[in-house]
């Protein structure tokens, strides 16, 4: 007789039903430590129990976390009560926890706090000892697995942000006993190359005994030596290993530390575009402003100029000269004109004038003129002034009186 087959979802609700029944999984108390604990946006509370030599998953709904009043968080050691049930979509066993109390902190927390403790002492977290992350680095050692998802995700984010840069990997283990050791080898390495100029070392999230390869105190001290830059991108945003504090930069996740790591080529460009249209901009109105001044300077030289000066007197004296020559020259026809006004006058009352007329001078033997007949003796020579002669004469005679009508 052949039993039927039964479907995947049968089995599962098998199992849960089988679960549901048994009086120790349906109420149980578990006791453990807290590990990659999540708190999800939806309030729902997702992390796992373990021991030395085992792990369960554990869910926590919003109902029954709202109550809480401590701090969930990696390291710590609870007790949890709830019961074993089955995720029948996926066919995963996990605790339901419908309470839970702090019992202590777990082994591994109390060692990373201890290190922590005991290195900040020491001031190997101290800012004076970070290095400054190169802006423009030519290549990059990288320090982690080989196969993981953190090197595609910082190869996959340095190519689409920076491609001319080089990326050279050094394969190691990023968990186990002797990560550590391997992860310091690597570091060793890049950190003698004299190429190296940025050094990127982490894996992805997890637990916390799955990082706990970044809290080993050799490495933190090995990085703490190093002469290249390192930056440590362990885990997912809320993890924090030694790793982290003592790098010269902490990145959240393996793709934050490529972004952080080397700029945007893209960005770059059109950042060095913009600079110059605006330094291009700035030079023409630089350039317009200081020939305006230009001209405004040569314009004020230009009035100023003695030269200029000279000429404008130049000129000036020109035009007082063609005043000059004009006042002189209606001074000179004005005289012109009294003088030939006296002339006419002096014609007039002039001697030879009379004489021209047919009149005539009588001079004394000195030349003076006779102008009365008491200026002149009997027998006394005189000279008679003509139009055309002098006639020499004798006086014979003077007989004294006034002319009437031409006759004594």
């Amino acid at each position: 007789m052949s039993i039927k087959p039964l479907r995947v979802s049968e089995v599962n609700q098998y199992i849960k039903r089988t679960f549901a029944g048994d009086p120790i999984l349906s109420n149980i108390s578990v006791e453990g430590e807290i590990s990659n604990f999540k708190h999800h946006y939806s309030g729902h509370m997702y992390f796992s129990l373990k021991d030395d030599k085992g792990k369960i998953k554990c869910v926590m709904f919003k109902n029954d976390n709202s109550s809480i009043s401590m701090e969930l968080k990696d390291g710590m050691k609870v007790v949890v009560k709830g019961y074993i049930s089955v995720f029948e979509r996926n066919g995963n066993y996990q605790l339901y926890v419908k309470s839970i109390r702090e019992e202590g902190l777990g082994e591994l927390y109390i060692a990373f706090e201890k290190l922590k403790t005991k290195l900040e002492e020491e001031g190997l977290f101290a800012e004076e000892y970070k290095k400054t992350i190169p802006y423009f680095p030519k290549k990059i050692g990288i320090v982690t697995s080989s196969t993981g998802a953190a090197i595609r995700d910082i190869i996959t984010v340095i190519k689409r942000r920076f491609p001319i840069v080089e990326l050279i990997i050094y394969p190691v283990l990023v968990q186990g006993k002797s990560a550590p050791l391997e992860i310091s080898r690597g570091l060793k390495y890049f950190d003698s190359r004299d190429d190296i100029d940025l050094i990127i070392t982490g894996r992805g999230g997890g637990s916390i005994e799955e990082l706990f390869a970044f809290n080993d105190e050799g490495l933190a001290r090995t990085i703490h030596t190093m002469d290249k830059p390192v930056i440590s991108a362990v885990g997912h945003e809320t993890d924090y290993t030694i790793s982290d504090f003592v790098a010269d930069l902490r990145a959240p996740t393996p793709s934050a530390a490529a972004e952080l790591a080397v700029p945007e080529l893209n960005l770059m460009k059109k950042e060095l575009k913009d600079n110059f249209l605006n330094l291009v901009d700035s030079f023409n109105y630089i350039k317009e402003s200081k020939l305006k001044e230009i001209d405004y300077q040569k314009n004020k030289l230009t009035y100023n100029n003695p030269i200029s000066k000279l000429n404008d007197d130049k000129q000036y004296l020109d035009t007082l000269f063609k005043k000059l020559v004009t006042v002189y020259n209606f001074k000179v026809s004005e005289l012109h004109s009294k003088v030939d006004k006296l002339g006419d006058k002096l014609n007039i009352l002039s001697p030879i004038s009379s004489i021209n007329r047919g009149y005539g001078l009588i001079l004394d033997n000195k030349g003076h003129v006779i102008k009365t007949v008491n200026d002149i003796k009997e027998e006394e020579k005189l000279s008679i002034l003509l139009k055309d002669g002098i006639v020499e004469s004798k006086v014979v005679k003077v007989n004294k009186g006034e002319f009437k009508n031409g006759f004594n």
